[in-house]
């Protein structure tokens, strides 16, 4: 059999995540999601760039040819080959007009691994990867010179040094913060958000979300391996990524694959969509407080905020939104209960949506029909996107905008990528990102400490 796609996989014993990651090859990748597989990606077998307005139907045609015609043996579903990868939260970003950290990532862009490690089993204390349990490795290669034999020999290789990879030692502390600087000082901030109430007062808008950044400079360079392990203890089940960016070179033969990229990654709690089969799964996560210091607190926390007029009023804004977004590819949408979702520093309002389409449909297009969300975004959407575009002084780049995965069937599972960061090629800098949504009745200085509070996910794991 002819084929451009050709994969091979093969049971292994799991080895250290973390020896892992440090291993793989730029670009790498990390996924891990609640009730996932977690996979670990080195290299490009091949890479998917697009850009402007048609850019989520460019990468599902691009999909659709790499994997017309393939020679794959998986062994395990968790194990079959998967395009990694994401979209700038704006259509109109280009990586060759921007400024650090986003000068390297496109407007839109996934990777297909060269090499897969697809753990089966998590820790379910720290949301590891359990070492020694049940992985699969999995090594693809794209082209015409493609052949089973010569993957079949790289998957031996492959094999081989995944299982002597030594064991890591213990986890290394945060590598300490220097200085930091912020993109909007407090009084910029009272500016923006009084312009932005003024317009939600005049009826121009309903909610708009608006965020800043947080540049540090670190003391000792940042180990991404260990700050992942550090997420993954503290945020067992928020999805956890590290996508590095895609140059044009990926996929072929002389790429530069020990090239020191940037490192976006995060552990966020929100989830945008999920398809298996026609079934969708999805949800609205919006509205926030803080963590109590004893369990009465904390309860009295979140029964204050499920019960606050003005986080209510902004979470069922995006619910309503995700239910109508769904509604043109549906024949049912039903909403859960209202709860509260507690992670390590806040807890959130969240309403979880599922869906069954009428017809089927590939993810990326529920992606696109989601993104943005009035969670990240606003309401109408258009308005909202342009006073952000008009107020905030950064690029947001891949901030706040769907990361994710995708298969050969078009299902896949995307989250939001908030409490996220970049990390500059060498380490020694990282820039955070935090937004809060507002709507009539926000309060500047309120909105100002529920950034700082947003912040924390990352900082802790710094300084």
């Amino acid at each position: 059999m002819d084929a451009d796609l050709v994969s091979r996989s093969v049971r292994v014993e799991a080895p250290p995540f973390r020896a892992v990651v440090d291993a793989a090859t730029s670009p790498r990748t990390v996924w891990a999601a609640p009730g996932e597989a977690t996979v670990v990606g080195s290299g490009a077998a091949a890479a998917l760039t697009a850009t402007g307005g048609d850019r989520f139907a460019a990468i599902r045609e691009a999909a659709a040819d790499l994997f017309a015609s393939g020679d794959v043996h998986a062994g395990t579903l968790a194990a079959r080959p998967r395009l990694f990868g994401g979209f700038a939260f704006h259509e109109e970003h280009d990586r060759h007009d921007g400024e650090p950290p986003w000068d390297e990532y496109p407007s839109a862009g996934f990777l297909l691994p060269r090499v897969q490690l697809t753990y089966t089993g998590t820790d379910p204390t720290t949301g590891d990867p359990d070492a020694g349990s049940e992985a699969w490795l999995t090594v693809t290669a794209v082209g015409p010179d493609a052949s089973a034999e010569a993957v079949e020999t790289r998957l031996d290789e492959a094999r081989e040094t995944v299982e002597s990879l030594p064991a890591p030692g213990p986890v290394a502390e945060p590598p300490g913060v220097a200085d930091r600087r912020r993109t909007t000082d407090r009084d910029a901030w009272r500016e923006s958000v009084n312009a932005a109430l003024a317009r939600i007062e005049a009826g121009d808008l309903r909610k708009v979300v608006l965020a800043q950044a947080l540049e540090a400079d670190l003391e000792r360079p940042l180990d991404l391996p260990d700050t992942l392990a550090r997420l993954a203890e503290r945020y067992p089940d928020c999805y956890r990524f590290l996508l590095e960016p895609i140059h044009q070179d990926d996929g072929t033969a002389d790429s530069a694959a020990d090239t020191p990229r940037p490192g976006f990654f995060g552990a966020t709690p929100e989830r945008l969509v999920d398809l298996t089969g026609r079934t969708v799964e999805t949800g609205a996560l919006a509205g926030t407080t803080g963590r109590g210091e004893t369990p009465a607190e904390d309860e009295w926390l979140a029964e204050e905020l499920l019960h606050d007029d003005k986080n209510v009023h902004e979470h069922e804004l995006v619910a309503d939104a995700i239910r109508d977004q769904l509604a043109p590819y549906a024949a049912s949408v039903a909403a859960g209960k209202r709860r509260i979702r507690r992670l390590a520093t806040v807890q959130h309002i969240e309403t979880p949506i599922t869906a069954e389409l009428a017809a089927d449909h590939h993810v990326l297009d529920l992606v696109e029909a989601l993104h943005p969300t009035p969670a990240v975004g606003g309401l109408p959407p258009d308005r909202a996107l342009q006073t952000i575009r008009d107020t905030e002084p950064f690029d947001r780049g891949w901030y706040a905008a769907p990361v994710g995965w995708f298969d050969a069937a078009g299902y896949g599972s995307f989250a939001v990528a908030i409490r996220s960061a970049v990390a500059s090629p060498d380490d020694e800098q990282v820039t955070m990102f935090a937004g809060v949504g507002l709507v009539a009745d926000s309060n500047p200085d309120r909105e100002w400490d529920e950034v700082q509070l947003k912040y924390r996910p990352i900082l802790d794991e710094l300084e």
